[in-house]
């Protein structure tokens, strides 16, 4: 796999439109009327002129944040909440930078000798000239945060899974990093064609039934005793041929508020009140049918995308992390070349993301422009990736959208963990997905080779069909993760309740089928 270099994260800022937003509030605090028609333009455009000076403003802070300028920072927050006047919107985005470098220095709180020690666990006799080597090289993601240099978290494994040079300076007998049981080729693909094969034009094959309950229990004391703390936990969306029949089971506490059908985030909705010195648990439990997919692709008859209006959201940027940077654009050209073929453009920009390495990710909230950010990092985990793919797709013309959830794994194994993947249009075919972090699996047949382009196992149960989408209820507070909703959120009057303060765990287990027998798994992260 090649080995992008660590470069500069894009600068989110406001779009025209949000500008004119400005102007039509300005416009909207002045009473008509009131002044001759000239003061009022005057007036008008004096308080325009003023408001659309703040998004400039936390444009600068965004950037002082990822240059590391905390301080720096923190005063111009300072500064703005003080000034009289801010609106509400405003005020919550400087105050959400101030979250945000909160949640970083969370993220990257290794010194070099703590990311040392950590590496020595399984490098016992490491070097500091070899980590100086592979920091330089920019496989040890870091921050310098006011002159000091901090690695993030998750840096010392993910260099094991860059590096086989650093992979190799392992301790004999330490075992590789552990991959999902579906990112190898194996039975399940294999069963999946031959069904594909024997039923031709079915695209939704081997489905069978699971019970998940997932849970979330914030930390003893994490708000004082007696307050309600408000929780959402994912909940399946119901997709015709791809999950189906879903029936709620229950939920601890009892009565949970599950969001409607249509929402693109769904969740179900609970609260329960705080005891002093004991874990706030919530729950939900229910059963649903998930099949794998499986279209067959003939490129020569794929065609160009149709002028549909219901097309046009997927092929349009979506901000802030999907938005067609120049360093995007020149990366496009890069790969797509004079190709003009849309099935021969996507599968080149699906191989060009596929050979980014896959790494654990800092939160998604701390990131400004994430498919940019893939695109620079070095690595990049399943979100990621999808994004920085799907950015590429609509650049060039092919609708693609976001989808995730949980991956899980047949009972015995006992492997779950989040994921991320997305769908893309392809005439006449229709929406096919593609999952670019497995990508292509080791075969010499092309039918499992390319598995995961217009195909997926039956082993991942989804929750959200877009990102960053309303929660139902709507929180009140910042979200944990403004982005995906794989691990639930929580809050309480006071404010969010971070992935600090609190933990989850996802249960399942496959039913028996009508002739054999099934047994419980559990999963927890």
């Amino acid at each position: 796999m090649t080995h992008l270099h660590l470069g500069s994260v894009v600068v989110d800022v406001r779009s025209d439109q949000s500008r004119y937003a400005f102007v039509a509030r300005c416009a909207a605090k002045v009473r008509p009327g009131a002044w001759p028609a000239g003061m009022l333009l005057a007036a008008v455009l004096a308080s325009a002129l003023a408001l659309a000076a703040e998004p400039a403003a936390t444009a600068q802070i965004v950037a002082q944040i990822d240059a590391g300028q905390f301080h720096a920072a923190e005063a111009a927050i300072a500064t703005a909440l003080a000034r009289p006047g801010l609106d509400a919107d405003t005020r919550q985005a400087y105050a959400f930078q101030r979250e945000r470098m909160r949640r970083m220095r969370l993220d990257f709180s290794l010194d070099a000798d703590a990311a040392k020690q950590k590496l020595r666990k399984t490098i016992p006799d490491l070097r500091d000239d070899e980590f100086a080597a592979w920091d330089r090289a920019g496989l040890l993601e870091h921050l310098d945060i006011d002159g000091q240099r901090y690695y993030f978290n998750r840096a010392p494994s993910n260099l094991i899974r860059l590096s086989p040079d650093a992979a190799a300076r392992q301790r004999a007998g330490t075992p590789p990093p552990k991959d999902g049981p579906y990112e190898q080729l194996g039975p399940h693909h294999r069963a999946v064609i031959a069904a594909a094969q024997a039923a031709p034009g079915q695209t939704s094959l081997l489905p069978h039934r699971v019970r998940i309950t997932q849970s979330l229990t914030v930390n003893p004391d994490a708000v004082p005793a007696g307050e309600t703390i408000r929780a959402w936990i994912p909940y399946p969306r119901a997709i015709p041929g791809q999950q189906e029949d879903i029936r709620y089971l229950g939920s601890v506490p009892g009565g949970a508020r599950v969001a409607p059908p249509s929402a693109l985030q769904r969740t179900a909705y609970l609260e329960r009140k705080a005891v002093a010195g004991k874990p706030t648990e919530f729950s939900v439990s229910y059963e649903v049918t998930i099949a794998a997919r499986h279209f067959v692709i003939d490129p020569a008859r794929v065609t160009a995308t149709p002028a549909d209006p219901a097309l046009a959201p997927y092929l349009a940027e979506q901000p802030p992390h999907i938005v067609f940077t120049p360093a995007l654009r020149a990366f496009s050209r890069q790969v797509v070349g004079e190709e003009t073929d849309p099935y021969r453009i996507a599968r080149k920009l699906y191989a060009a993301v596929d050979r980014i390495p896959w790494g654990g990710a800092r939160e998604y909230s701390t990131i400004p422009n994430i498919s940019d950010y893939a695109l620079h990092a070095g690595h990049a985990d399943c979100g990621q990736q999808t994004l920085l793919l799907i950015t590429l797709l609509r650049m060039n013309g092919i609708p693609a959208r976001w989808q995730s959830g949980w991956t899980f794994s047949d009972n015995d194994i006992g492997y779950a963990n989040l994921h991320d993947w997305g769908w893309l249009y392809l005439a006449p075919y229709g929406w096919v997905p593609m999952d670019v972090t497995t990508g292509a699996l080791d075969s010499a047949d092309p039918a499992l080779r390319d598995f995961y382009f217009g195909g997926l196992d039956a082993y991942r149960i989804v929750f959200n069909d877009d990102f960053s989408q309303a929660l139902v209820p709507a929180k009140q507070h910042f979200r944990s993760d403004n982005v995906d909703s794989q691990r639930g959120e929580a809050e309480w009057r006071g404010g969010n309740l971070y992935f600090d303060q609190w933990d989850y765990h996802f249960d399942w287990q496959l039913m028996p089928a009508a002739n054999g027998k099934g047994s419980a798994s559990q999963g927890a992260l």
